[in-house]
């Protein structure tokens, strides 16, 4: 993205003591542009600012081998107002991700994913009360299962937060189907999804197209579900869920995409 910063806010402030801290909004880039598409350059998708290609801030196209990932990449420059905010642009960030960092280490990255799964949230289940006991087997004993049925991985189960070690021989299974992800776009939106549910499991069924984004959101929070039906939603907390919920869905869009 072309780094222009907007200009800081006029207002004075009250307390001629202090000085005025920008707003986030006044320090965003400008919007430089008017139109924006897509063309297909070389076999790859390029999404275009009034004809030029976009940048990433590592100075690479923003581009797709997929049509549909350059299409979601070019509504979210679409709608950007009199500022441009990158926090509206989940794919724009995921691709900027993929493409800067990602793909020069992808190794790393898929190390990490597997750690994750050493200690995954689906394997961790509540004593009580019964009603979550049941509402989590319910809901994540089909994902172990898979796991177990599809990748060759047998989780061990266990109650409470106390670590537990899996078999060296799932882990080494899980290792195998996380290693065969080649696209970088779809390796960073599994670290997302990854990070985002606490679970390696849910981000590889995702991956696999054995579950869809809401049924993976969903499983993922059957603890904070919980707690919110026992003790009420904070607004805070529902705000910053709803960002995530964003970054989790585009994620999984552009894997679908990609698949």
């Amino acid at each position: 993205m072309t780094d222009i910063l907007g200009e800081r806010d006029s207002a004075t402030p009250q307390d001629k003591t202090h000085v005025a801290e920008p707003s986030r909004e006044s320090q965003l880039p400008k919007r430089f542009y008017d139109k924006v598409d897509v063309e297909l350059q070389d076999d790859i998708y390029v999404v275009l600012l009034d004809g030029r290609p976009v940048r990433t801030p590592g100075k690479a196209l923003l581009a797709s081998s997929a049509n549909d990932v350059s299409e979601m990449l070019a509504v979210e420059w679409r709608v950007q107002e009199e500022r441009i905010d990158p926090m509206t642009m989940p794919v724009t960030r995921l691709a900027n991700t993929a493409v800067d960092g990602v793909a020069n280490d992808m190794q790393a990255v898929k190390e990490d994913i597997v750690r994750y799964s050493c200690s995954d949230l689906l394997c961790y289940r509540a004593a009580q009360p019964q009603p979550l006991v049941d509402r989590q087997t319910e809901t994540w004993d089909p994902f172990i299962d898979w796991a177990q049925s599809d990748l060759g991985a047998r989780f061990a189960l266990a109650q409470g937060v106390t670590y537990i070690d899996q078999p060296p021989e799932s882990i080494a299974a899980f290792n195998t189907h996380v290693g065969l992800i080649s696209d970088p776009m779809v390796l960073a939106g599994a670290h997302v999804v990854t990070s985002l549910t606490g679970s390696a499991i849910i981000a590889m069924a995702v991956v696999k197209g054995a579950w869809e984004v809401d049924d993976a959101w969903a499983a993922a929070h059957i603890d904070e579900d919980w707690n919110i039906e026992q003790w009420g939603q904070d607004f805070e907390a529902e705000e910053r869920r709803a960002f995530r919920y964003k970054d989790m869905k585009a994620a999984c869009d552009c894997i679908k995409a990609l698949r």
